[in-house]
């Protein structure tokens, strides 16, 4: 048979629960379908799967490793020199085992769709590898070994701030100029297919010039691509940009590119109310990553008048100190409370479940930023699935009615039974089919890096 159905008592359809539906899977297709006869039943609630707009593989394998307090004031900046010295260790190898292990605890938490912001491209010193792409490689690598779907974001990176400085030692990794950073998008855009879709990213304001934004805007191979950047993340970049270029960040770029729904801005958490208004109305996702931006101290995002302004959001893991949409959404909530000082910020209407708000926002911001149809369980689309532990006493006696707001917001026993991406079975009974092999290669590298 080429399609079969599968049920369950409730499923996740347009935002809410749907009672008693089947939904079909095109099996040869990896998607959902028409209606195909009997349809086995898979469980009790069932979600799409969460798609992860933000991800740097790498910083999977330090995570915890930079917890101990400096000789003065730690910030974003000290992290990231610890970052930039962890890097310089990892080869293409290395890469694919830590991203694969990191895959895997992705799908396994309930994420689908990974969107790879990659900017470790070459070798030692800059130096590209005989092949430039191995590392974009190694990466493709990983997803199809964890069966997780991969939006991969090349990084242009191409200078050390907005006064246009050289990129120091440790930067030398990720530098492109626009010619090649062209070249690798080329190599890469005929291998997309159901499971890989192309991206590109600009890593920064900073470390990208204007004149090198346009020129790279303008090629035929960006048109039509998911576009994203980090921006505004820190106070820091934010007096920077003034300095050097008479604006904020946000507001320069939506001055000077044609942001629309193609484009994710990573971070944008230095926000005044009339850029949080321009962001909304520009159609773009704005990519929170609440765990990596308190890890960091980074601030917090002006969530309910983003919402208010009919604005679109989605969440990434980024560092990956924490690999759980469930403690991205809750965090992106309690970040809220202990700012206001007020409870359910996320829903926005009275009677309106916060769970419910969260989940379905991201789900459909993540889609857009992932530039892949994910996230919705409709004909159609890729055939992701959740099905929740319905055996869990945490959702004991819960109607569909709370589902949601337990699953969040109820304690962090994992709910994510059984994961299906691309019509195919990752995940059963909380295992997943690779873990085992993926855990002794990551094993291997981390301590090898340790050592060294």
């Amino acid at each position: 048979m080429s399609n079969t159905a599968v049920s369950a008592d409730f499923l996740w359809q347009g935002g809410a629960w749907r009672a008693g539906d089947d939904v079909a899977l095109d099996v040869a297709s990896g998607r959902f379908g028409a209606a195909a006869g009997d349809a086995t039943r898979i469980g009790r609630f069932v979600l799409p799967g969460m798609p992860n707009l933000h991800s740097h593989a790498f910083q999977r394998a330090m995570a915890g490793l930079a917890e101990r307090r400096g000789p003065g004031e730690d910030s974003f900046w000290t992290w990231r020199e610890t970052m930039y010295a962890f890097a310089e260790a990892i080869d293409p190898d290395d890469l694919k085992a830590i991203a694969t292990q990191l895959y895997v605890e992705m799908v396994k938490a309930g994420y689908t769709q990974v969107c790879e912001f990659h900017y470790l491209h070459h070798g030692l010193r800059g130096v590209p590898y005989a092949d430039p792409a191995a590392m974009s490689l190694a990466l493709m690598e990983a997803a199809r070994e964890a069966g997780i779907g991969l939006t991969l974001l090349p990084v242009l990176y191409m200078t050390g701030g907005f006064d246009g400085r050289p990129l120091s030692e440790r930067q030398r990794r990720f530098r492109h100029d626009v010619g090649s950073f062209v070249s690798l998008l080329e190599r890469l855009a005929p291998m997309q297919d159901d499971m890989f879709t192309l991206g590109m990213a600009l890593h920064s304001l900073r470390a990208v010039p204007e004149d090198a934004m346009r020129a790279l805007l303008a090629t035929g191979i960006a048109r039509g691509l998911p576009v994203h950047i980090h921006i505004a993340e820190q106070i820091g970049e934010v007096q920077d940009c003034l300095a050097v270029r008479h604006a904020r960040p946000v507001e320069w770029l939506l001055d000077h590119a044609d942001v629309d729904p193609r484009w994710t801005l990573i971070h944008a958490t230095h926000l005044t109310a009339q850029e949080t208004d321009r962001i909304a109305k520009s159609g773009a996702v704005a990519g929170l990553c609440p765990t990596t931006e308190a890890n960091l101290g980074d601030g917090l995002f002006p969530l309910a008048a983003f919402i208010d302004a009919g604005g679109t959001f989605g969440i990434g893991s980024d560092s990956h100190i924490s690999v759980s949409p469930v403690e991205e959404l809750r965090w992106l909530e309690y970040g809220q409370r202990l700012v206001t000082r007020h409870r359910n910020v996320a829903a926005r209407l009275p009677e309106e479940s916060v769970g419910t708000a969260l989940w379905q926002r991201a789900l459909v911001g993540g889609a857009q930023a992932s530039g892949s149809d994910i996230a919705r369980l409709a004909a159609g689309a890729r055939a992701d699935l959740l099905v929740l532990d319905d055996r869990s006493p945490l959702l004991a006696a819960r109607d569909e009615a709370d589902v949601m707001d337990s699953f969040l917001f109820a304690g962090n026993t994992p709910l994510v039974r059984d994961v299906m991406v691309g019509g195919q079975w990752r995940v059963r009974d909380f295992a997943h089919v690779a873990e085992a092999a993926a855990a002794k290669a990551y094993r291997r590298v981390v301590e090898r890096l340790a050592a060294a």
